[in-house]
């Protein structure tokens, strides 16, 4: 029986077979790209929580194992010792301090004892995300030391305001307010050595005459117990300033609400006896930079303040717990 001419043709076997072809692709690859989507954000959801906490680990970086040094140089230089034979490694003067190539070995063995997982996974991965890790264990670090310097800032000014009364109280959003134009701030500065009340020595540092240069060389006065040094024995009561341990020390280290008791228990002997037996704890060093900072004038941070340079202070109090004089 012939079709009608009204009647439409009906598609023919293979037309159908690929129609129902291109269906089935198309729903074949939607399903496709879905689970690769799936996977892509699964992968990102898994490297950004590895970032996190790569980033919260970097955190103990600055404040336990170096200040300044950066961990791809101290895992430099432990890879050139390992690379070494035994009548190459490198020697320092045993009357020098540390050199720099054991100042790096010492922060790397810090930071394995840290960081106990480090060694073994930076072994294992690929260079790529060996390269990832690195970056955001420095900036976990970078991130830490720049938050303390911030809550520091403010504790600073609150507790010299709340301790000294001074007739002009400090601005704790104001650094230029501080340093050594401001009579406080300028005694807490100085070195021990001198006498801040004698106005030939306040003249001196302010206008930065000969002799009177104030450098890293000198430990300031915060330092000290009751903020006064014994000028026949420098050591004595170094490193048990009120405003070191009982504000400072507890900001970073335990609560900025705890650094508010200025009371506080304790003299500061156990952080001494502490840094002298942990060999390499930065933890107290750190603090001390924090405040010399906290205490100037410098609005932003930089490592060379006039002729004061953090970084040789920070090392110069790494010697003392390292090789203590005597």
């Amino acid at each position: 029986m012939a079709p009608s001419e009204d009647q439409p043709d009906e598609p023919s076997r293979e037309s159908t077979a690929a129609a129902a072809s291109l269906h089935a692709r198309q729903r074949r690859k939607i399903a496709q790209l879905e689970e690769k989507l799936e996977v892509l954000e699964a992968g990102r959801a898994t490297k950004e929580r590895q970032s996190n906490y790569y980033m919260a680990q970097g955190r103990a970086i600055r404040r336990v194992i170096s200040l300044f040094d950066n961990v791809e140089d101290l895992v430099t230089e432990n890879d050139r010792r390992y690379d070494l034979n035994d009548d190459e490694e490198t020697t320092c003067s045993p009357c020098a301090g540390l050199c720099s190539q054991d100042r790096l070995q010492v922060g790397y063995v810090a930071l394995t004892h840290t960081l106990p997982w480090f060694h073994k996974k930076g072994t294992d991965m690929d260079y790529d995300e060996f390269v990832h890790m690195m970056k955001m264990l420095r900036q976990g670090a970078d991130s830490a030391r720049g938050d303390d310097t911030s809550k520091l800032k403010t504790l600073v000014s609150e507790w010299i305001n709340r301790e000294f009364k001074p007739d002009q109280p400090i601005d704790p959003d104001d650094k230029h307010s501080r340093g050594f134009n401001n009579d406080v701030c300028g005694g807490l500065l100085c070195p021990a050595e001198f006498d801040w009340n004698n106005p030939v020595v306040k003249a001196g540092i302010r206008n930065r005459s000969e002799g009177y240069i104030v450098t890293d060389m000198s430990f300031p006065t915060f330092l000290y117990d009751k903020y006064t040094a014994n000028p026949d024995d420098l050591e004595e009561g170094l490193f048990k300033g009120k405003i070191l341990l009982q504000v400072c020390y507890k900001a970073v280290f335990t609560s900025p609400s705890s650094a508010k008791d200025i009371d506080g228990d304790g003299d500061g002997a156990d952080v001494i006896r502490n840094n002298r037996s942990a060999k390499r704890s930065s933890a107290g060093v750190k603090v001390k930079k924090h405040v010399r900072f906290a205490l100037s004038s410098v609005t932003s941070w930089r490592s060379v303040d006039g002729d004061f340079d953090y970084i040789q202070f920070w090392r110069t109090i790494v010697d003392f717990f390292e090789k203590p004089p005597g």
